[in-house]
């Protein structure tokens, strides 16, 4: 229920309030001071954020010989810590850490969580399950919508407005979506306004339906679980098709930083252009 109120504000921050109406997503004052609110209070965002960092990271060895890629060095913290600060941004502190290869020393480094500002629980890969199969492992911690993300990507995405996309337009899973100057090497979406109809995987570069690509973020719905085969599953493959069928998978553009970590050349090109993650930083070209 809502109710009404007044309230006094400074006429330069109701110049940037209006700043905002678009007259869509934001269609007047009111709703973006409650949408400012909501933000500040953590009211508004998924409480729980898995992050996928199982992987054996064969493609960086021989950093990965010894080492995890969740606890790989980035301007001097752990690739999972700048994961935190993003989460951390929106008030998001649950994090479920999904792990396998070398899992006790991610387990040693992170604990409970609390030294981080975070609190930590885990589940364990005894064999590799993909990026859908851990979620099965959690099904009985992530009850409402929950945030999936890829562990070896540094990304700048505004929660929130993915969220009410999310919600506005009843999706089971919503992909946050990065833009590449060539394609060719990702899953590529198709669109029909912020529908997915369909990935393509590495079409040529003239052929290719958008330069929008999969960022490994995404917004999830607890039914989406049901839909995992049991053993090794991928997101990618064997869940998003299905739900594209169905007319429940929605595309979040978004042009703030992204960085790939996933071999050698694109982990050094991260380390040299990344800039880490600042609370107090509005991000430019949102959706």
């Amino acid at each position: 229920m809502k109710e009404r109120i007044t309230i006094t504000l400074d006429s330069n921050l109701i110049r940037q309030i209006d700043k905002r109406v678009d007259g869509q997503e934001i269609k007047n004052r009111s709703q973006e001071i409650e949408t400012i609110l909501s933000n500040a209070l953590g009211t508004q965002i998924p409480k729980k954020a898995v992050i996928l960092a199982g992987g054996k990271g064969t493609r960086l060895k021989p950093l990965t010989d010894s080492l995890p890629k969740a606890l790989l060095d980035v301007h001097g913290r752990t690739l999972t810590e700048h994961l935190f600060d993003l989460l951390k941004k929106y008030g998001i502190r649950e994090v479920i850490l999904s792990v396998g290869y070398l899992k006790e020393k991610i387990k040693e480094y992170f604990g409970d969580g609390s030294k981080f500002g975070m609190s930590i629980s885990y589940v364990e890969e005894d064999e590799p399950l993909g990026t859908a199969g851990p979620l099965k492992l959690a099904k009985d911690l992530l009850t409402e919508s929950f945030i999936v993300s890829n562990g070896d990507e540094l990304k700048k995405i505004n929660i929130p407005r993915m969220f009410r996309l999310h919600k506005r337009k009843n999706a089971l899973a919503t992909i946050a979506l990065t833009t590449v100057n060539d394609p060719s090497q990702y899953g590529v979406a198709r669109l029909s306004g912020s529908q997915i109809l369909e990935f393509v995987e590495k079409p040529k570069k003239e052929e290719a339906p958008s330069n929008l690509i999969n960022a490994g973020f995404y917004i999830l719905e607890p039914e989406v679980i049901d839909l995992i085969p049991k053993g090794f599953a991928m997101l990618e493959k064997d869940v998003f098709p299905q739900l594209a069928r169905q007319g429940k998978l929605r595309g979040f553009p978004f042009g703030s930083q992204w960085f790939d970590t996933g071999n050698m050349e694109r982990y050094e090109n991260a380390k040299k252009k990344w800039s880490d993650i600042d609370p107090h930083e509005e991000w430019e070209g949102e959706a």
